[in-house]
């Protein structure tokens, strides 16, 4: 299997777990059960699941008053760009789409 698809899979898969994550958190937060910790949530984004987590926030309104939230996940975001673009085009080993 192409290394490209897995990585690709991959990272559609963490992002749905994002997501599902904050809008779970949500619902225990409304229940008043038992929460995801927010070492989980930031976890999740840095292993690639950033776009995930950030739909999820704004979509189920989740943490959107925590400034960590507000200004980490997309800092997050952001550094994982810049990783993508330097692997691409400014690393000393040549990765290649195909």
């Amino acid at each position: 299997m192409n290394v490209i698809l897995i990585l690709f899979l991959y990272v559609i898969i963490v992002n749905i777990v994002g997501f599902a994550e904050m809008g779970i958190d949500k619902r225990k937060a409304k229940r008043g059960a038992f929460r995801i910790p927010e070492a989980n949530l930031f976890l999740t984004a840095l292993v690639g699941g950033s776009i995930g987590c950030i739909a999820g926030m704004y979509t189920f309104r989740h943490k959107t008053k925590h400034k960590s939230f507000v200004f980490g996940m997309p800092a997050i975001l952001i550094v994982q760009l810049a990783v993508i673009v330097y692997l691409l085009f400014a690393a000393p080993v040549h990765f290649t789409l195909m």
